[in-house]
């Protein structure tokens, strides 16, 4: 430290000087994490500065978590991270309008706090490796959402060449990775919860129909969970992989996971004069806003992803990574 640091003619004032002062030389690694620094007194002397100057700016350094203080021995840096932005590395396997909610919520979460970049595999392993391999030492955390084209496909090596304290999975529980944190979904028991919600107005229908696309890598454990809830609760069912005009039926209700095939459905339904919630039921994967106002409301079961996002930031912000089973909501509306 110098004198000519503190600028006696500065409208800030020189306690705050002082503090900018040690901030600055702990980000340039002039003090080190756990190192002492110069006494009060010492400080005091350097910069030709009272006493209580000098202490007013450590108390505030130690009060925002920066040094630690020990009596009879002095001040000690406690966090080297003073300034430093932490860089976040979004993995996402592709970008929807549910993965953009989640990038914005969980955005706004981390506010300046955080630099966040995106990334994109597209379900393809090896572009998911690539974009680890590429970047592992350049981010202080990963939050990786793992859904791929193959169901085997060995996802956990890859995320264990990470420090594991760097690692936060969303959206899918791993077993391979029991032990680190994640936001996960239970695909099978959620569409099996939200529509146990809903029994009451299913009844009113014939049969239940899960319009479940082949090649759009969505989770399998939805279909499975669908059938189960069918089967327990005595409900015709049928699974199909497209909306076509041959396989709507009056008073069947369609759980639709793609949005693809919910505006497909919308279309023949106009063709024919058919009004959703009277003469056919729907029910739609993923809530957006503008599902409210088609057709004056589609019913939706939904994650929340603004939450998974904000539930995402809090954990790597307070550091208190843990478990957590994401939030799973039916809404009722005209459709059913």
């Amino acid at each position: 430290m110098e004198y000519y640091r503190i600028d006696a003619e500065s409208e800030i004032p020189k306690y705050k000087q002082v503090v900018d002062m040690i901030i600055s030389d702990i980000e340039s690694g002039i003090f080190k994490q756990g190192q002492r620094i110069p006494s009060i007194n010492e400080t005091s002397e350097e910069l030709l500065l009272s006493r209580d100057t000098v202490e007013k700016a450590y108390v505030f350094l130690r009060k925002k978590g920066i040094l630690s203080s020990v009596r009879g021995k002095g001040y000690y840096v406690k966090n080297i991270n003073v300034g430093k932005k932490i860089k976040v590395c979004l993995i996402f396997n592709k970008l929807s309008n549910y993965k953009r909610n989640l990038y914005a919520s969980f955005v706004e979460a981390v506010g300046t706090k955080a630099s966040v970049d995106v990334f994109i595999y597209n379900y393809d392993i090896l572009q998911f490796k690539e974009i680890i391999d590429n970047n592992i030492n350049d981010y202080d955390y990963f939050v990786i959402l793992p859904h791929f084209r193959d169901e085997k496909a060995d996802v956990a090596s890859i995320i264990k060449n990470i420090s594991k304290e760097k690692v936060l999975i969303i959206d899918r529980f791993i077993s391979e990775l029991k032990d680190y944190p994640v936001v996960y979904q239970e695909y099978d028991k959620d569409i099996q919860q939200a529509l146990s919600e809903a029994v009451d107005l299913l009844k009113k229908y014939k049969r239940l129909q899960l319009v479940f696309p082949k090649n759009e890598f969505y989770s399998p454990h939805i279909a499975r969970g669908f059938q189960v809830f069918c089967q327990v609760n005595d409900f015709d069912f049928q699974i199909v992989n497209s909306v076509t005009e041959e396989n709507i039926s009056k008073e069947d209700v369609y759980i639709i996971v793609s949005d693809n095939h919910l505006y497909e459905l919308l279309k023949y339904l106009k063709a024919k004069g058919w009004e959703p919630g009277k003469d056919i039921g729907i029910v739609s994967y993923n809530d957006i806003a503008v599902k409210e106002l088609l057709c004056d409301g589609i019913t939706t079961i939904s994650t929340n992803h603004d939450q998974i996002g904000k539930i995402a930031a809090e954990m790597i912000l307070s550091k208190n990574f843990k478990q957590i089973k994401s939030p799973f909501e039916f809404v009722k509306r005209k459709s059913l």
